[in-house]
């Protein structure tokens, strides 16, 4: 082994011990605890008897919210502190779960999105940029790659095993809104470790609110990170990215909601076809968190043979590519290559995501980075506000499986125009050295 392999394998092992990085890793973890997540579809389509373009407004009314405040929350982390922001955020969670709860009609749930848009928008990028500021205390910030892939690989098992809690409590419970008040316990338990960083992280450049120097400020962040041509792109690629997966990565539920119901597959012949299809999506969902979570933690290994930003544009293809298959797969009716195709569409989000970051680390400056973070999720935001209508009108009208056919094919088109020429690349680094 080179000494160089041997002494990164040694900063990682410390790195792992760190009491500060095992609260990073356990606030992932709590916060992917929504029991809810694996039949939000299901609830929103035969509870509140929506349509999927129903469905799609309420996401768009979500990405509103986070639009609107996603910047300006940013700004105040960078400016306020990250700590009272991430505290704020967890209430507003919390509030959105219970009107989840309540739920019953368009109106009460389009309260509820509005609440969980305000505590995304305030949570967005502020937790990234804390970890970031503890790397740079403890000189570890070249290892940003790994600790973020483990950070979120501790979050997507806790995607795993809400998945897998979710199916017990679908089954037992007599409500199926009742799933959302157990969501609420482990939020409140974020909010209290959160409570409990260090006011080292907190960072507050400002101890009084000024709206005029607040604007101005944002002003000049928006201009200095779109004037920079690559970051630009490595963050309209990210946030597009991001958006149609978050818009489509729970049309499973649907999908096979309807095979399940005409096919009649049984996991226990006794069960009814209704509690087969908790069964089998609890599952779906808590297989997959296993997986993504290992991807995520082992994908900086992909940087010894290739570059980040090279490896993002591969992966915009390689999701083209999945949705063209999805078309033919949804088109006959094939559910284990439909499960199948999903297992890998998770995949490739959850190890494309802590290459985003290492991109953004490398391009972004020092007192940038909550902002290019809130940015990322600010666009991807603005692009489900158009998408996510869009995409359900098309379902309806049409059918899934023609919806896939249109995205993957406008995936293919669109990464033509957010690639990073080699040459571009170079020249950026080149203009980085002293």
């Amino acid at each position: 082994m080179k000494q160089g392999s041997v002494s990164n394998f040694n900063i990682h092992e410390e790195i792992k011990k760190n009491r500060q990085i095992k609260k990073f890793c356990l606030y992932g973890f709590l916060k992917n605890l929504k029991f809810f997540e694996p039949y939000l579809y299901i609830y929103l389509i035969q509870v509140v008897h929506l349509s999927l373009f129903q469905i799609g407004t309420l996401f768009s009314i979500r990405g509103i919210i986070i639009y609107l405040f996603e910047v300006p929350s940013g700004i105040f982390a960078d400016q306020y502190g990250k700590k009272t922001e991430l505290m704020i955020c967890f209430i507003f969670y919390i509030a959105s779960f219970f009107f989840f709860f309540l739920g019953g009609s368009y109106f009460i749930v389009a309260v509820a999105m509005v609440l969980f848009g305000l505590g995304e928008a305030f949570r967005s990028g502020t937790h990234k940029a804390m970890i970031y500021s503890y790397l740079e205390q403890k000189g570890w910030f070249k290892h940003k790659t790994f600790v973020y892939g483990r950070t979120r690989s501790f979050s997507l098992i806790g995607s795993s095993l809400s998945a897998f809690v979710a199916i017990f409590l679908m089954i037992k419970l007599p409500r199926i809104q009742s799933i959302f008040l157990f969501s609420i316990i482990p939020y409140i338990l974020d909010f209290l470790l959160i409570w409990s960083y260090p006011d080292t992280l907190n960072e507050p450049v400002e101890t009084t609110i000024s709206i005029k120097k607040f604007f101005s400020y944002s002003i000049k962040q928006l201009k200095n990170i779109f004037a920079n041509r690559l970051l630009r792109k490595a963050v309209i690629s990210s946030s597009l990215f991001d958006a149609i997966f978050k818009v489509l990565k729970d049309y499973v539920q649907p999908i096979l909601k309807d095979i399940i119901l005409v096919s009649g597959i049984y996991v226990v012949a006794s069960m009814e076809a209704a509690t087969q299809l908790k069964i089998i999506l609890g599952i779906i969902y808590g297989v997959i968190y296993i997986f993504s979570s290992w991807v995520s933690r082992n994908v900086y290994r992909l940087n010894l043979k290739f570059k980040s930003d090279k490896l993002m544009d591969i992966s915009f293809d390689i999701l083209g590519i999945i949705f063209f298959i999805m078309f033919f797969a949804v088109k006959i009716k094939i559910m284990f290559v439909i499960i199948l195709l999903y297992f890998f569409l998770y995949l490739l989000h959850d190890g494309r995501r802590p290459l985003v970051v290492d991109v953004f680390g490398d391009y972004m400056k020092k007192n940038e980075r909550a902002t290019v973070l809130s940015i990322d999720s600010q666009l991807s935001s603005l692009f489900m506000i158009a998408l996510a209508p869009l995409f359900g009108y098309i379902a309806d009208r049409f059918s899934i499986a023609t919806l896939f056919f249109v995205i993957g094919l406008s995936i293919l088109i669109l990464n033509r125009f957010l690639r990073g020429e080699t040459r571009e690349r170079k020249k950026s680094m080149n203009l980085k050295k002293p």
